[in-house]
C-alpha cells in the first residue's frame, strides 16, 4: 500500500466504527438512510453516514448529483449504468444495501479480490485516483439512494446548487 492509501486509509478507520451494515431484508433500510441532519446541503443519517436528501420535486442534493457525475466518469464502465451492474462486476446499487460506509471506503480506497468459481474479480484500488478519492462520500450517497429506491436511473434532472463547503473540499482534495 503506498503513502497516500495508506495515509486514507488512518483517516477512515475511525469512521468505520460508527458505519451501520444495511440490510436489503431489512424493513428499515430506507428509514436509515433518511437524512437526519444537514452541514451546508451536506446531509447525514442518525448514525452519522453520509446520505442523500431528495426534494418533492424531484431536485437532489448537490452529493447526490456529483456522485452521479463521478460514477459515470469512473465507475461505470466496470459496475455498468446506474450501478446496475455488468458480467464482470456486481451491482454497486444492491451492494450497498449490504455494505456498510466503511467498508464501502476501504474497498474503493484498497481495492479487492474475490477468486471463487473459476472465476476472478478485481476492484482495483483508487486510493491515488484524486477524481475518486476526493469524491467517495458522493460516490456513496448517489448509490445509497439508487439502493433504496428513492433516486431513479438516470441523470438526476434538478440538483440543488454547490455549497460552499462542497467548493472548499474540493479545492483543498484536488489541491486547488
Amino acid at each position: 500500500m503506498n503513502f497516500r492509501a495508506a495515509l486514507l486509509a488512518c483517516l477512515l478507520l475511525p469512521l468505520a466504527g460508527h458505519a451501520l451494515a444495511q440490510s436489503a431484508s431489512d424493513p428499515d433500510t430506507k428509514e436509515k438512510a433518511a437524512a437526519a441532519s444537514d452541514d451546508d446541503g451536506k446531509y447525514m443519517d442518525a448514525d452519522g453516514n453520509p446520505t442523500f436528501k431528495i426534494q418533492d420535486d424531484g431536485t437532489v442534493d448537490w452529493y447526490t448529483f456529483s456522485g452521479y457525475r463521478r460514477f459515470n466518469s469512473d465507475c461505470h464502465v466496470c459496475h455498468g449504468p446506474d450501478g446496475v451492474g455488468s458480467s464482470y462486476a456486481p451491482a454497486l446499487a444492491t451492494s450497498v444495501k449490504t455494505m456498510d460506509y466503511g467498508t464501502f471506503l476501504s474497498i474503493v480506497a484498497e481495492g479487492r479480490k474475490n477468486v471463487g468459481g473459476g472465476k476472478e474479480n478485481v476492484m482495483p484500488a483508487f486510493g491515488d485516483n484524486k477524481n475518486v478519492y476526493c469524491y467517495m462520500d458522493d460516490l456513496y450517497i448517489y448509490l445509497r439512494a439508487r439502493a433504496v429506491g428513492d433516486l431513479p436511473r438516470g441523470r438526476p434532472a434538478k440538483k440543488a446548487d454547490k455549497p460552499k463547503t462542497a467548493k472548499e473540499a474540493e479545492a483543498s482534495c484536488m489541491g486547488g
